[in-house]
């Protein structure tokens, strides 16, 4: 069975940092290309981050740059969120999502979605 399957979640004080990690199951990510999005209570999902097949591409939403650093580890089949700095517009549910490529990121088509894990950052 194929899956994603999204850790690291928690409660945090704004200004504290956080490192999500997304694993795959029955898949190597080898040749996909792996987004975070996030959804906000009451709003919609959006991108945050994505990373290409080999890494050297990385993308980022404007609200998270240079707080946020996508990585990931083709050998041991994960990809990591690190997030610093956390704010407390950044609660939501994370999830992280596949596609598969040749080139690239971007959050558009995504074929396989984990369940998500939750960031909640508050005083």
């Amino acid at each position: 069975q194929l899956q994603l399957v999204e850790s690291g979640g928690g409660s945090v004080q704004p200004g504290g940092s956080l490192r999500l990690s997304c694993a795959a199951s029955g898949f190597t990510l080898d040749h996909y290309a792996i987004g975070w999005f996030r959804q906000a209570p009451g709003k919609e999902r959006e991108g945050v981050s994505c990373i290409s097949r080999t890494g050297i591409a990385r993308n980022y939403v404007d609200s998270v740059k240079g707080r946020f650093t996508i990585s990931r580890d083709n050998a041991k089949n994960t990809v990591h969120l690190q997030m610093n700095s956390l704010k407390p517009e950044d609660t939501g549910v994370y999830y992280c999502a596949a596609r598969r490529v040749v080139a690239g990121c971007d959050f558009h088509g995504m074929e396989f979605w984990g369940k998500g894990t939750l960031v909640t950052v508050s005083s």
